[in-house]
């Protein structure tokens, strides 16, 4: 497998289609490439060129990086990369005072196991309240 810590290679359309595929929803092109542009650290896996593997980190050097949009192809699911990409984006965002991982419902204790452990104060505003809150991404309490 090839890791790629920059972007200025990656294929955006490839890149939505992994997150289709992965199951984690539509991501426009355009906006994976704003996003992945502002994010301080990102992985790109790749086997025999094809991206099977991705993740992100949005940190500001000291006091918090959040790891997010970690998507794996499902022939690789089950087989480690997961958890690799989560261990190598934690140990690039070392030093901040707080790594915040958000994770889809069901998926805690995946995270669990490497060494995230639940918020009690978290909160959020979506877009899309009413979709958040049918995903369960939201309680209304």
């Amino acid at each position: 497998m090839e890791w790629v810590y920059e972007q200025s290679a990656i294929d955006w359309s490839a890149l939505s289609q992994l997150y289709r595929i992965a199951p984690l929803g539509d991501k426009d092109p355009a906006d994976l490439q704003l996003a992945f542009s502002n994010s301080r650290y990102k992985c790109f896996v790749f086997e025999q060129g094809v991206l099977v593997g991705v993740g992100r980190a949005l940190a500001d050097g000291i006091d918090c990086s959040y790891i997010c949009d970690v998507a794996v192809h499902p022939d690789f699911q089950g087989s480690g990369l997961g958890r690799t990409i989560i261990t190598k984006l934690r140990d690039l965002s070392a030093g901040h005072k707080k790594i915040i991982l958000y994770a889809v419902p069901g998926k805690e204790g995946f995270y669990k196991k490497l060494g995230f452990k639940r918020m009690s104060t978290a909160m959020a505003i979506f877009r899309n309240q009413e979709r958040a809150l049918e995903a369960g991404l939201l309680n209304e309490t």
